[in-house]
């Protein structure tokens, strides 16, 4: 069952200077339901990133969102005071708006807790892709410093 086999990565992550876990597949392979049935099972809170963050932005002005956006990201996973957190909907990080490196971020928060995050991309060639090479949220990314659990 992929939700074992996740638990495993979860475990693995942990002794790893970035304890981040990528669950890496189209919008088709069923990430959210393996992450909500992680999250039920282990009692590891599960974050809707594109919508808790969405929010939190909106609270800002648009000029300084870009420089706040890091930490709300880490202010809204520390809100749950869990050493394991889920991140669904990661889209948001991949807005050209926001000026952000997205794999880099998700590094960032995984220092002090382990990071499972939903990757809405594949994982082919030892490059971890997001979007199409003419999309302007493209992003290629080679030598990843995660854990890449590929699905479908």
């Amino acid at each position: 069952m992929k939700t074992d086999e996740l638990k495993k990565q979860i475990a693995a992550a942990r002794s790893r200077y970035y304890r981040l876990v990528l669950l890496v597949g189209s919008a088709a392979t069923g990430k959210t339901k393996i992450l909500v049935q992680t999250a039920k099972d282990e009692g590891y809170p599960y974050i809707n990133l594109n919508l808790m963050l969405s929010q939190k932005l909106l609270e800002y002005p648009v000029k300084i969102r870009t420089l706040r956006l890091p930490r709300i990201v880490e202010t809204i996973i520390g809100e749950t005071g869990k050493d394991t957190v889920l991140l669904d909907n990661t889209e948001i990080l991949f807005n050209p708006v926001l000026q952000q490196d997205p794999l880099r971020l998700l590094q960032q928060v995984s220092r002090n807790r382990t990071i499972v995050a939903a990757w809405n991309g594949k994982f082919e060639g030892g490059a971890l892709i997001y979007a199409e090479p003419d999309h302007p949220e493209y992003r290629k990314y080679y030598e990843v410093d995660a854990l890449i659990y590929p699905l479908g």
